[in-house]
């Protein structure tokens, strides 16, 4: 989050007259400004209390460099948990590959050659009635009833068969692709705990200087409120009012020159933006005297190594590249 505007119009008007003293020049020589920068606030999108402040005002870090910690005793758990399913979810398609256990199958095995024996001696009975009605010793009915005892044998092994053979079957195509999407799902909801536990945790976006540090350990931090202010050597800018009939000499892109006290050198920035709007607007009607007081404000940028020189709130005076020197 940037927050830009850390002036009051007062304070930019003091600003000005003492840049144009402190950069030794005339009145109307540079154009009176400061230096301003973007700064970036680091939060937590999640609420917790501040458990752990790495940084203080004024470090250097490094990008990458742990900042602040959140407690996060809820996303560790709920971690944990989408990490046990995960493992739950993968075991269970895992076993749709395979069949039932081997004494499962041992089981189905031995029934069917129960099954077997007495198909065969069903057999065995229907053949020896057969010949005991030819003889006459035994009814019709008897020799139906052998029959169907046989059937019923032979039913039962083909039944059993089947048993052993399903029992050494995997499981069914769309019974696997069930089993993968709980997987997926599963491995979705882990990934969300371990963003949630590593959005209490914050590193340094950019190598920067901590500008400020808002709270302190212990403390209640609502989601999003930031904790850590930085400020990146390539966010410092230049601020500076330029009267209007001065604004059709600027472009973007065009190189000022900025002087300020202790500065040493010239520091070149490019002008990367030129306001809309004058800063001051009489209420209705321009008159000749009023038009000479107004400002148009406009922004230019230095490159990062000499952006170090300045300080923000430091007073200005600016330049165009082509008036430098003189």
């Amino acid at each position: 989050m940037n927050k830009n505007n850390r002036f009051s119009p007062a304070l930019v008007l003091t600003l000005a007259a003492l840049s144009l003293s402190a950069c030794g020049g005339k009145p109307g020589d540079a154009w009176s400004g400061y230096a301003d920068a973007d700064y970036v606030y680091v939060a937590s999108p999640l609420a917790g209390t501040l458990s752990v402040l790495n940084v203080e005002a004024g470090q250097q870090v490094a990008r990458g460099k742990p900042l602040f910690a959140l407690e996060s005793d809820s996303e560790r758990a709920a971690r944990e948990e989408a990490q046990a399913r995960l493992e739950a979810a993968r075991y269970q398609a895992e076993n749709t590959d395979k069949g039932k256990r081997e004494p499962e199958v041992a089981v189905n095995q031995a029934q069917l050659q129960q099954a077997r024996a007495q198909a065969t001696l069903a057999q065995h009975d229907l053949t020896r009635k057969r010949e005991l009605v030819d003889r006459g010793f035994i009814s019709r009915a008897q020799l139906d009833e052998a029959q169907a005892t046989l059937a019923q044998a032979q039913a039962r092994v083909r039944e059993l068969s089947s048993v052993v053979q399903v029992a050494q079957l995997p499981a069914r195509q769309d019974e696997r692709a069930a089993a993968d999407a709980q997987v997926e799902a599963a491995r979705q909801v882990l990934k969300q705990s371990e963003w949630r536990q590593q959005q209490k945790q914050q590193t340094a976006p950019a190598d920067a200087q901590v500008a400020d540090t808002f709270f302190r350990p212990g403390e209640f931090i609502p989601a999003g409120q930031p904790v850590v202010a930085l400020l990146p050597p390539g966010n410092i800018k230049a601020r500076f009012y330029v009267p209007e009939a001065h604004l059709p000499s600027l472009a973007l892109g065009q190189t000022v020159q900025l002087e300020c006290d202790g500065c040493g050198a010239p520091i070149a920035a490019r002008v990367t933006h030129i306001a809309t709007k004058p800063e001051y607007t009489p209420p209705v009607i321009y008159s000749n005297s009023q038009r000479t007081k107004l400002v148009f404000m406009v922004e230019a940028k230095p490159a990062p190594a000499d952006a170090q020189r300045l300080r923000p709130g430091q007073p200005l005076g600016v330049r165009p590249q082509a008036a430098a020197g003189k």
